[in-house]
């Protein structure tokens, strides 16, 4: 959102109360928030040069090869006494490489070339080695910097730090521009590992080669990366970080991951990294944890530095050198991958000192000001969408919050947080539960309709169904909770249309539909889900005797014909190109005119479209009579109930259908539909088909 330009628009961050006036009471807690970050940038400005200049730490910290050979090694570490860098090139000689402790604790090394190239060799292993307070004693520890790790499990769960400098003729050399920034995203969820049907860790190379093709057919424009960021456990998704700056190593090198993302673009599609910095692992060996053997490095201090539920490390977000360290983390991901923006992950417990754990959010005001606020965290995150918005002003950011905190997705200029979306969590909460709960003859449209429009004025939200959060093992997709064993009996089209799978297939393209038409300026789905994908996500673990039956998804699936799953693939494709063609995710918010209770009919419109829901489980309506705002003669662009899609063909697609001149639920006009149970029908003026 952009900022205001009228001269009556205070600058002390209480703008944002104009947009939202039951703001007002709490002018005091916005001027803090925004002034706390108004002093950190005039302290960034006065000692570092600028916000452009201090996210640049990766250029300062870690390795660097010089023109001349000579590797200039730097790492900060407060609390160490002594450091050594030991690796392959010194035979692990704890004593050979001393380091040189600075100001602000950083040490730095020159490693002097051998006949004009790098004594590290290209992809060797290293750590630092410090000398710690407690008796001298030495402690290694992955540097924090490093932009390679490797593991081998067969020898070790702990990762080995690498010098990453590939011959010029190895490193890859980006093609393509960036896209230019979608007027509507339409993001695919994706996780490189899983993206095969084979039984195993699939690579950055088979991603590009295989997937890519599939999400530009689809029709969506946006893909958003998970667990790029090294992580120390397969099975934790990708949220327990070891090493920010390093691209996971289980998929390839990070040359494949760069030509993963420039053949991305080159397709039109845009890419967001997953990025978690609200918290990290408390791995020590190879993490950031305990790093100068200080509990507070990087992190709190004691409990405040701990995540009771997710057992990892918080940031200490009001420090000077961890906002280096965060920001050159974001800088970096954009920089040397060429990411296009970011999701960011657990914003919520960033936002409070509760860390949301145990906390209902009834969304009154009290609940996003005051002592449960985490004000450095929200002040980081104002920091970082400046940093990045300012930099990159075709950047996509997107908050991942649960309480529905105001002002999230408003300038910062206004007092907001400054992210561009935030996340509808409470939709696939709102499927999960009903399924759960009640006969869909008990369905609330009302609560359905509710739920997809209740969102901040002013302010962009990403649709969902369900994401990855409901893939999970423990819960189920909507498709398992819809079929549940007939998707292994019943899913081939030469065996009977059950009424299960007849269901399961109704209401999971209804529920995709409305979800897309109303639910908000984005949407989102997570690889997979577009065809129903049998079974939920669990990766290899001591648990499952460390399978990979279920860490994968079966593409195989949708590319047989024969099956019900193509059906599903098809009509989600058809959804993603109707929305390229007519827009409707950054067209106003849509007009309901009709959520009727014992019809189980929802009807409204946007983009100029005329949407026309029954979730009636039994009873069709022939001659159904709706309101529409504008005159003129309609035909069907979306049919759920088509053959092709899996339906029964019961709607005529041929046909036109004429406004007449009398209101009807407060639109102007009135047509007259035949809409059987269970079926969506889009219409469009027939002049923009």
């Amino acid at each position: 959102m952009a900022a205001s330009n009228a001269s009556d628009t205070p600058n002390d961050g209480t703008g944002i109360v104009q947009l939202d006036p039951y703001l007002s009471p709490f002018k005091d807690a916005l001027k803090s928030r925004y002034t706390k970050t108004q002093q950190w940038l005039d302290t960034i400005n006065k000692h570092e040069g600028g916000l452009e200049k201090f996210s640049r730490g990766f250029e300062k910290y870690g390795f660097h090869a010089q023109d001349n050979g000579d590797v200039i090694y730097r790492e900060w570490a407060p609390s160490a006494m002594e450091a050594y860098l030991v690796g392959d090139f010194n035979n692990w000689d704890r004593n050979a490489t001393p380091m040189k402790k600075g100001d602000f604790g950083v040490f730095e090394v020159t490693v002097p070339a051998t006949n004009g190239k790098p004594s590290i060799p290209h992809d060797s292993k290293l750590k630092v080695s410090f000398v710690v307070p407690n008796d001298g004693q030495r402690q290694e520890r992955v540097p924090a910097w490093i932009t390679r790790v490797t593991q081998k499990l067969s020898e070790s769960p702990v990762y080995d730090a690498r010098f990453w400098n590939p011959p010029k003729e190895e490193r890859y050399v980006f093609k393509n521009q960036r896209p230019p920034k979608p007027k509507s995203v339409r993001i695919y969820e994706a996780h490189v590992g899983i993206s095969s049907p084979e039984p195993r860790v699939a690579t950055y190379k088979e991603f590009t080669q295989n997937l890519l093709p599939r999400i530009k057919h689809l029709g969506y424009n946006v893909i958003q990366l998970m667990a790029i960021m090294e992580h120390a456990y397969y099975a934790s998704f990708g949220y327990q970080i070891n090493s920010f700056f390093a691209a996971s190593s289980r998929y390839g090198s990070p040359e494949d991951l760069k030509e993963l993302i420039d053949t991305a673009h080159g397709m039109g599609i845009t890419v967001l990294l997953d990025v978690v910095h609200s918290h990290a692992s408390k791995n020590v060996l190879d993490g950031l944890n305990m790093f100068d053997n200080s509990d507070h490095c990087y992190f709190h201090e004691g409990p405040k530095g701990r995540h009771e539920l997710w057992d990892s490390r918080l940031f200490n977000y009001g420090h000077h050198e961890v906002l280096r360290f965060l920001l050159s983390n974001l800088r970096y991901w954009m920089d040397e991958y060429q990411f296009d923006g970011f999701r960011f992950d657990g914003v919520t417990s960033m936002l409070y000192t509760h860390h949301g754990i145990g906390t209902g959010f009834s969304g009154g005001y009290h609940e996003y000001f005051g002592p449960g606020v985490d004000e450095e965290g929200v002040v980081y995150l104002m920091l970082a969408n400046e940093l990045l918005h300012t930099l990159y002003p075709d950047i996509i950011t997107i908050a991942e919050d649960v309480s529905g905190m105001p002002g999230l997705c408003v300038s910062l200029a206004l007092g907001g947080i400054g992210f561009d979306y935030r996340l509808a969590m409470a939709v696939p909460d709102w499927y999960i539960k009903t399924l759960k709960e009640k006969q869909d003859i008990d369905w609330d449209m009302g609560s359905l309709t509710f739920t997809l429009t209740n969102r901040r004025h002013g302010e962009k939200t990403i649709a969902y169904a369900e994401s990855h959060d409901q893939a999970l093992v423990g819960d189920k997709t909507l498709f398992m909770w819809l079929c549940d064993a007939e998707i292994y009996t019943n899913m081939s089209k030469l065996s009977v249309l059950t009424p299960v799978i007849d269901r399961g297939l109704c209401l999971h393209k209804l529920i995709r539909l409305i979800t897309h038409g109303l639910g908000g300026e984005g949407y989102l789905n997570f690889e997979g889900n577009e065809f129903g994908h049998p079974e939920w996500l669990d990766f290899p673990r001591e648990g499952n005797g460390n399978s990979f039956h279920y860490a994968r998804r079966q593409f195989n699936l949708p590319d047989d014909k024969l099956l019900r799953y193509s059906m599903l693939n098809d009509f989600d494709s058809k959804m993603q190109w109707m929305e390229e063609k007519y827009g409707w995710l950054h067209s106003p918010q849509a007009y309901v005119s009709l959520k009727h209770e014992g019809d189980k009919v929802i009807v409204f419109e946007r983009a100029g479209l005329l949407w026309i829901f029954n979730f009636h489980p039994q009873t069709s309506f022939t001659d159904y009579r709706v309101g529409v705002e504008q005159e003129g003669t309609y035909r069907i662009v979306i049919n759920s109930d088509s053959k092709d899609f899996g339906g029964h063909g019961n709607v005529d697609e041929s046909t036109r259908f004429f406004t007449t001149p009398f209101a009807w639920n407060e639109r102007k006009n009135f047509l007259q539909v035949y809409i059987p149970s269970r079926t969506a029908i889009v219409l469009a003026l027939e002049n923009t088909l």
